[in-house]
């Protein structure tokens, strides 16, 4: 709980709403990763930066931990709350302050929705690259502090690449400005630092992103496969052959048949595996280069292969690609997903072992990632209410990323952070990397307020909140670990 004389100062402090109301605050209760599930003793919902300030002020002065939260749409559990601190919701953040066509940016609040973005600067003829298939109602400031992609990550890159300058706020309520729209920037690359970092840093308060102009042509070719295997080499021979795609996307069977079932995209059912490859540039090349693609992927083992050029047929395949997440909640009461990268060189391997899981823990696992840069999504589906299925997705959920981090052979992947994955970070950073983040951390938080024990471990007196995860099935089965 939160002392009486903290919840007292921040009623005093105006235009903030405070949700106190039980049946309220359940709605804050986890993110998108609900096996992870927490009531919060109070959400604050600033509605100005002097609001958000003062209350960062108020916890800092009282030592009470704080959890960050935009739509809540995210996966890693990264917003959920804390058992004995202060959630702050960002959404009401939601305004578009500039737009510069001559630039190419626009700077905006963080619960301004990702696809907001790209409408607003539709007339312009410019749009924002990054789209989580969540961007209808994923926000800027979420993106940021998840580091979000999208099936455009692989030419366009990460939220990351396409973010020029950051405002953020600090626990005790310092504000910083980084990075810029000029060429060159003097000082440490802190604009780098804050994206992925899941609000452990800082809140963002203001995104000025980098707008790019529309291609002149755009072609999206989808290729079925009879094993999964073969869409996993295609997907190294697409690269090999000088070919960089807007996206390179794969599903396989389960989440292919979820998401024909839901949205009706005009997937092969027949199909084992399924690649969506969009190509875009110039109207002059973009014939020739997706004759080029074409020939690869059914050298590769295609058996189907189908263009879409028009805008509503590339609309259609894309809905059930980016539908695919909920399209598998349909058939499943629970699933968990998984987030970790891999050198395309070992997708084959990995999906193989994957399956191998599958079967060993007697649970379903659905398939879809971004296959152009091994960004993998396993789906591990499971029914939170039975002790015997949570208990063995739990198991099972961790080993095909185990195997990622054994056979990885460069830096340059990793598993996502929250509260699901402390273990997988602690595995792969080791105690040296650990203890650099902390020190990271403490430069930023050095009361380790913002979001303890979340992605690595805390060692301080908040540790405990940090600790402090319910699974949503506890209360059925106590004989459960808390997370």
């Amino acid at each position: 709980m939160i002392a009486d004389a903290v919840t007292k100062a921040l009623r005093q402090i105006d235009d903030l709403e405070l949700i106190e109301d039980p049946s309220r605050r359940k709605v804050y209760e986890s993110d998108g990763l609900t096996a992870f599930a927490q009531m919060p003793p109070l959400v604050a919902l600033p509605n100005s930066l002097q609001a958000l300030q003062a209350v960062l002020r108020v916890c800092h002065t009282h030592h009470v931990p704080m959890v960050a939260r935009g739509a809540g749409t995210g996966l890693s559990g990264g917003a959920t709350p804390l058992a004995n601190g202060l959630l702050i919701g960002l959404a009401k953040f939601n305004r578009i302050l500039e737009i510069d066509p001559i630039k190419m940016t626009a700077r905006v609040e963080p619960g301004v929705t990702n696809l907001a973005i790209s409408k607003a600067v539709a007339s312009t003829g410019l749009f924002y690259a990054p789209d989580p298939s969540s961007q209808i109602a994923c926000t800027i400031g979420g993106n940021v502090a998840e580091n979000s992609g999208g099936v455009h990550c692989l030419k366009y890159g990460l939220t990351l690449h396409n973010v020029c300058a950051l405002k953020v706020m600090l626990a005790d309520g310092e504000v910083l400005s980084l990075g810029g729209t000029g060429l060159w920037e003097d000082g440490l690359d802190l604009l780098a630092l804050l994206h992925g970092s899941e609000g452990l840093l800082g809140l963002v308060i203001e995104v000025t992103v980098a707008l790019r102009p529309m291609p002149e042509a755009v072609t999206v070719l989808m290729a079925g496969f009879a094993d999964t295997a073969s869409a996993a080499h295609a997907v190294s021979a697409v690269i090999q052959a000088g070919v960089l795609p807007a996206g390179l996307e794969m599903m396989d069977r389960l989440a292919i048949q979820a998401a024909e079932d839901f949205v009706h995209a005009g997937y092969p059912l027949e199909a084992q595996a399924l690649l969506l490859c969009e190509l875009d540039g110039g109207a002059d090349e973009i014939d020739a280069l997706s004759c080029k693609v074409q020939a690869v992927l059914q050298a590769a083992g295609a058996q189907s292969l189908v263009e879409a050029s028009d805008a509503e047929a590339r609309a259609r395949l894309w809905l059930g690609r980016k539908a695919a997440f909920p399209a598998v909640g349909r058939i499943a009461p629970d699933y968990y997903c998984m987030d970790g990268t891999i050198p395309k060189r070992f997708l084959a391997d990995v999906l193989e072992k994957i399956s191998s899981l599958s079967e060993q823990y007697d649970l379903r696992v659905a398939n879809v990632f971004h296959a152009g840069d091994g960004n993998l999504h396993p789906l591990i589906l499971y029914d939170a209410n039975d002790t015997d299925q949570f208990q063995r997705g739990g198991r099972g959920s961790g080993c095909p990323f185990y195997l990622d981090l054994r056979k990885r052979r460069s830096d340059h992947g990793r598993a996502r952070g929250g509260a699901g994955e402390e273990a997988l970070d602690q595995g792969c950073s080791g105690r040296g990397g650990l203890a650099q983040f902390r020190r990271l951390k403490a430069a930023f938080d050095s009361e380790e307020l913002l979001n303890p024990g979340k992605a690595i471990p805390t060692l301080n007196r908040c540790a405990e909140f940090g600790a402090m995860h319910v699974h949503q099935g506890a209360e059925k089965h106590p004989e459960l670990p808390r997370f």
